[in-house]
Parts: C-alpha cells; structure tokens; sequence
C-alpha cells in the first residue's frame, strides 16, 4: 500500500482519503494543544497560507498520547487552534499515532521514514534525556517520539522526510517549498 491508500477521520466524522491529494505536497502532523512544541501551529499555518494555492495540504492530526498534552475533545481542540493560531487548515479526528490503535497511516509513514535523532542544540538535549528514561532504546524504533512530528510527502506520493519536533521550522517550510 501507499500513501494515497490511506483514509484518516475528520472532526465531523468523514473518511478523508490521501488520495484527495494525489499531486499535492502534503504535511502530515501529530499536534497538541497544551505543549512546548504547540507554536509550531503558527508556523504550519503561515506555511498553509503561503503554499496552499500552489497545492499544498495539512493533515492535522491530533494526539493525547505524549504526557496527556491534549486533553481536550476535538471541538475543543479546534477552537484552542482558531482561537490562537487563527488556523485555516483541516484538522482530523484526535487519535493515536503508536502502540496497537495506532492510525494505519501513521504506521506506514513510520515504515518510508525511520527516527534519525532529534538534531543538536537544548531542545535536542532535552528530549533525548527524557525519552532515554521513558525508553532506553528509543533511538532504534520508528516510533513517533513527541507531539509535532512531521512527515512531508511530495506530489507522486513519496513520503520524502520526517521533521522532528526539535527541529527548526524553517527548514520544514525549506523542504515544502522546493517540492512546490
């Protein structure tokens, strides 16, 4: 299977198939509402602004798995992002990204792009700590590791890189622009 075999469930409750964007560069993200890393949806959305007439999408897809950071239901959720964020992009269903109930599609993107570390710097430092006390062999599993992980795939559907959370953003609105 690939990318655009794939269907994820919106807020209101309707399948949302990848293959409604079969030749667009698509962000699939794992959002929270109430962590360090929740300013990204800022980023995301200055990105969905600048790119989306070009063809791009967001998949928003929000998860409670890491440290219970977003707790709410998803209204909740989905007035938290308007409200601060002023998003514009879609958002799907809360749901998991690991473990047994894990979003098939979030499985075969764990699958084309592997964990490769979380960069240098503090934040780096800081979730590379804490994950070694929650799993000693984190750095091995392809396992999301924190809220804001983000898969970009390019317009044949190859999921062409994973971004971290550590990682800075604009060097996820570089890789996004040069599949533009």
């Amino acid at each position: 299977m690939g990318f655009y075999d794939y269907t994820v469930t919106d807020t209101n409750g309707n399948e949302v198939s990848m293959a409604d964007f079969k030749g667009k560069v698509v962000l699939v993200v794992n959002t929270a509402t109430g962590c360090g890393f929740t300013p990204h949806y800022k980023d995301i959305e200055d990105m969905y602004e600048k790119f989306h007439d070009q063809g791009f999408e967001v998949v928003d897809i929000p998860c409670n798995q890491f440290a219970g950071q977003t707790p709410g239901s998803d209204e909740e959720i989905h007035e938290f992002c308007q409200l601060h964020y002023n998003t514009k992009f879609p958002q799907m269903k809360k749901s998991d990204v690991n473990g047994e109930n894990a979003l098939p599609l979030f499985t075969y993107l764990k699958e084309q792009k592997r964990f490769e570390g979380f960069g240098k710097g503090p934040a780096a430092l800081a979730m590379n700590v804490m994950l070694k006390k929650i799993d000693k062999d984190y750095k091995n599993n392809p396992d999301i590791k924190w809220n804001f992980t983000k898969f970009i795939v390019d317009r044949d559907g190859n999921v062409v890189a994973r971004f971290e959370p550590t990682q800075k953003m604009e060097d996820v609105a570089d890789c996004v622009s040069k599949l533009i």
